[in-house]
């Protein structure tokens, strides 16, 4: 009997963290950007919502992102450690000979913004490539 009261115990905490991780999702801006001298593209999501941006003097497409999209892009947020993120390697040096755009990936929450080095556009480390993708899979639509 103890064992299923420690059992039962463990998941009623565990999906309380996991929903307020989610909760936590609806007041975060994620922001992806790419470019070099002859490229721009910027992915903004917050609060079920996608504007990307595909030049430099053009106006941001905004979107509503679905439940299914959403929701694996909060399973790909929560896996991420924030105050890591700055410390993050690249994992390919294209970017140093104009070999491929500067990506980089800036999170705000809670007034706090939490950014990234610069890494190769479509070569981000892999802490972080599953929720990037997801991001640039909105400019492909």
């Amino acid at each position: 009997m103890r064992i299923l009261s420690l059992l039962l115990l463990t998941i009623v905490i565990g999906t309380g963290c996991s929903s307020q991780k989610k909760a936590d999702l609806t007041s975060t801006q994620i922001e992806y950007s790419a470019m070099s001298r002859g490229y721009f593209k910027k992915i903004v999501v917050q609060n079920q919502t996608v504007s990307v941006t595909n030049g430099r003097d053009q106006q941001p497409v905004e979107s509503k992102i679905d439940d299914a999209k959403w929701n694996k892009i909060a399973v790909e947020f929560s896996k991420i450690n924030l105050d890591s993120l700055s410390a993050l390697k690249a994992p390919s040096e294209k970017r140093f000979y104009d070999g491929a755009a500067i990506g980089n990936l800036k999170i705000t929450q809670n007034q706090k913004t939490y950014e990234t080095a610069g890494f190769d556009n479509g070569f981000p480390p892999k802490e972080i490539e599953k929720l990037v993708n997801l991001l640039v899979d909105f400019a492909k639509e």
